[in-house]
């Protein structure tokens, strides 16, 4: 392995591959309904890639203009000298964040007319619009404003001399379920607020409501610009939306063997020796813990890779090791790459396993990875 790529001794590591967030990019843009354009949602560090990593290779991808959480993630962008529109999905309340979207050219969201109030005064303060995005309620229960009150708000915002209403948008609840009711009615719920500007001849700019599931599974979803977050890294929201599109997952956690030790059968293993060896054993210690990202509940039920074969986890994981059982790879030497998630040669240990045995979902799995684990390139020596 390549101690000029990876560092002396490092431990563990997560590689980020560009490539591969260019690919699907540009795949889910290619199927996209025509005039579609596709905003890459790049928020809590690009799903722990990067958001700037991100914002780089899907721009080469197609993408247009990019979604964040907050302020702070917005500036980064900015900051690294990305230029297409970045709207702040979260919420904004205080005059000097709307005086920080004017500064940085960010798009705010508005759920309220005391919000709209406050940017227009903001914007007429500092003596320039303020682009800005109105998103409704349609079912969700979160942000936005209520939807029936959608064409009030409108109305109100655009004779707001100092906006510019650029979109306008909503947040689906269960896209990722085949032949949602609920999708429909919120698809229903938003459509006739849009009917209702066309039957006035008023422009909102971009509409949109698909998020990844949304986009892979339902081009009627698509209107004029849809958000994907999820897919832009390499996976399926569904299991039913594998086979939609190639996605090339672009993360991959590495760690590397800090020591190997025999111990004969009997012997018990990390913090309340919740496994006892039934044989003599080598084990392997790898320099990755909780602290890193990989879940305490996945202890003694997760798999690692190395040299094309699968070991298993022993063991409580503890906060910056865990174990394996190396006893049927005796290949296997101190300083060897080991792989916990992503691809290794032919095989493939994907985010959803991880959820699915902790009970939860890939989004939550692919964000735990701190930053103690520096984000690399991929590396082809192991």
């Amino acid at each position: 392995m390549s101690l000029l790529m990876h560092g002396p001794q490092q431990r563990a590591w997560v590689e980020i591959n560009r490539d591969a967030i260019t690919h699907n990019t540009s795949c889910i843009k290619a199927s996209l309904a025509e005039h579609c354009e596709l905003m890459a949602v790049v928020k809590a560090d690009g799903y722990g890639h990067g958001a700037v990593t991100v914002a780089e290779a899907a721009i080469k991808g197609g993408a247009s203009s990019f979604g964040v959480a907050t302020l702070a993630e917005a500036i980064e962008l900015r900051q690294a000298g990305i230029k297409q529109p970045v709207l702040v999905l979260g919420n904004l309340q205080a005059p000097e964040e709307f005086r920080c979207c004017l500064h940085w050219q960010l798009m705010p969201t508005i759920s309220s007319l005391r919000q709209a109030q406050l940017a227009n005064q903001e914007a007429a303060n500092a003596g320039q619009p303020l682009a800005v995005q109105l998103k409704l309620d349609t079912g969700m229960a979160r942000l936005g404003a209520p939807w029936e009150e959608g064409p009030q708000l409108l109305a109100a915002i655009n004779a707001m001399a100092d906006l510019q209403l650029q979109g306008l948008y909503s947040h689906l609840a269960d896209a990722d379920q085949l032949a949602s009711s609920h999708t429909r009615l919120q698809q229903q719920r938003f459509e006739e607020v849009m009917q209702h500007l066309t039957g006035i001849n008023q422009r909102p700019g971009f509409c949109h409501l698909a998020n990844s599931a949304a986009t892979l599974g339902n081009r009627e979803l698509h209107y004029n610009l849809v958000r994907v977050g999820l897919a832009i890294y390499g996976h399926a929201p569904a299991a039913h939306l594998i086979q939609k599109i190639a996605l090339k997952p672009a993360m991959t956690v590495r760690a590397r063997v800090t020591l190997l030790r025999e111990v004969p059968a009997g012997v018990g293993v990390s913090y309340g020796h919740r496994f006892v060896t039934q044989r003599p054993s080598r084990l392997a210690v790898l320099g990755i813990g909780y602290a890193d990202g990989v879940a305490r509940l996945l202890s003694g039920r997760m798999e690692v890779m190395a040299q094309g074969e699968r070991l298993p986890q022993v063991g409580a994981i503890t906060m910056d090791q865990l174990v394996v059982d190396a006893t049927d790879l005796p290949s296997l030497e101190e300083g060897h790459v080991v792989t916990l998630l992503g691809q290794s040669g032919n095989d493939q240990i994907g985010p959803e396993v991880w959820s699915e045995t902790c009970g939860t979902i890939p989004w939550e799995i692919l964000c735990s990875f701190n930053h103690r684990l520096p984000r690399l390139p991929p590396c082809q020596e192991h």
